[in-house]
């Protein structure tokens, strides 16, 4: 069985590829063509633990819920990341096993729903900056700022709701995540950065009550990475490389970084857009600082090629 373990974290934005055409069936094409990349990694000897963002989806489910108010009752939060959790990692698994049964290669793909440990006093909760849903035009990002949510412009790519976005502290299924892997099975968990839960006096988990939140994905990502002591942590992304002065004419593509250069392009302010690279960046800082050997971001289509040492940007302690 492999010895090789990789987190791999998938944006949710990659599998809505055609902007114009986010349907279910254009989902299906994106995440078969995801899971032709990550069965590449398997058939090298990796096994996976594949994450997964949920950003536009969980948009639509809210859309939804709010059309539906007049008849139905609303779906809260948390329960609206579950249900993306199973829905994504529906596909991811089905689509994975497919691929990876093409290939004759007999691998157990199974999605776990995933809790993570918060604190209602992390000073996320105070300044909410995480977005979520679909992008949007200002003129509708104002009709929901009057209706109480709070609205941004996300990295020139359009306005989008945010809301809290404390620190992923544990995730609560993490041995059971290890027992699976540890068996060679391929794992989809984390979708969304986790369903955010916090602990009473009793020890109990409980969902948030009142407070509107999501976990950043790639940060609960790095803390599972690290939790199960992989060997590398993979974010896919919509670049094959990571940028200084990403999109402008002194723009200079990363092929390998070290921990201090990262925390130092960080610290500068000007190269990682807050709403797009610089939680990637800070994630992967986050892995190489606690144990993590290496991490690598590129896009999905370049997995392999990087893998190779052909593309993409390789982070080092």
């Amino acid at each position: 069985m492999s010895n090789k373990l990789a987190v791999v974290a998938v944006g949710g934005n990659s599998l809505i590829t055609d902007k114009k055409n986010p349907d279910v069936p254009h989902q299906w094409d994106a995440v078969r063509e995801t899971c032709r990349h990550l069965a590449d990694m398997v058939e090298d000897g990796w096994t996976l633990v594949v994450t997964h963002g949920n950003g536009p989806q969980v948009g639509y489910i809210l859309r939804r819920s709010e059309l539906a108010a007049h008849e139905v009752h609303p779906t809260p939060l948390d329960l609206i990341v579950a249900n993306t959790q199973g829905s994504i990692g529906y596909m991811l698994q089905q689509a994975l096993r497919n691929e990876l049964n093409s290939r004759n290669i007999d691998r157990p793909v199974v999605a776990v729903v995933t809790q993570v440990l918060v604190d209602l006093d992390d000073s996320g909760f105070k300044n909410p900056d995480k977005p979520i849903g679909s992008f949007m035009e200002e003129e509708e990002a104002r009709q929901f700022e009057a209706d109480g949510w709070q609205v941004v412009e996300d990295a020139g790519r359009g306005w989008r709701r945010v809301v809290a976005s404390p620190k992923p502290l544990e995730v609560i299924e993490q041995d059971a995540i290890q027992t699976l892997t540890d068996a060679g099975d391929i794992v989809i968990a984390v979708g969304g950065g986790g369903i955010p839960v916090v602990q009473n006096r009793k020890g109990e988990l409980r969902e948030l009550s009142g407070v509107y939140a999501v976990i950043d994905k790639d940060r609960a990502s790095a803390l599972l990475a690290q939790e199960i002591g992989a060997d590398l942590l993979l974010i896919s992304t919509a670049v094959e490389k990571v940028a200084l002065n990403y999109g402008k004419p002194d723009q200079v593509w990363l092929d390998r970084i070290t921990v201090a250069e990262a925390k130092q392009y960080l610290a500068e302010g000007t190269h990682f857009a807050p709403g797009s690279m610089a939680p990637k960046i800070e994630a992967v800082v986050s892995f190489l600082e606690n144990g993590g050997k290496q991490a690598l971001i590129t896009d999905p289509a370049n997995i392999a090629h990087a893998l190779r040492g052909e593309t993409g940007t390789f982070i080092t302690p």
